[in-house]
């Protein structure tokens, strides 16, 4: 049996860590291990949460999405990127989500309040 070596590309794409901030961090975690508790504490208790045009507030709307879109659906992130975004306490983040709902890669933009998810904007890429 022979062995191919990867490709200097795919050794780099293995091995990378995307560095995200604690309260995206911890949305990311929590989703991952299936957490309800601690993905809602992730929002600030007056987060605003819009999934493709669909609004959610507070605790109890970031609970709802997450039943409906999210850890209800046994959604599954991998971070791609995490860069700045234009506004204070903005950042842009493209996750890569599988699961039995949305699966696809894109963009994110989570507004932070301290160590708290303020806003969270899903839209079509």
């Amino acid at each position: 049996m022979t062995r191919v070596a990867p490709t200097a590309s795919e050794e780099l794409t293995c091995c990378m860590t995307v560095s995200l901030p604690p309260a995206v961090q911890a949305f990311v975690d929590a989703t991952n291990a299936g957490d309800t508790d601690a993905f809602v504490a992730a929002f600030t208790s007056d987060a605003y949460l819009e999934d493709w045009g669909r609004s959610f507030t507070g605790h109890d709307g970031v609970a709802r999405w997450d039943r409906s879109d999210n850890i209800g659906k046994r959604a599954h992130f991998e971070p791609v990127s995490a860069e700045p975004g234009a506004g204070p306490g903005e950042w842009v983040v493209v996750l890569t989500v599988t699961g039995d709902g949305y699966n696809g890669t894109g963009p994110l933009t989570f507004t932070l309040d301290g160590d708290r998810i303020a806003r969270l904007v899903i839209s079509p890429t």
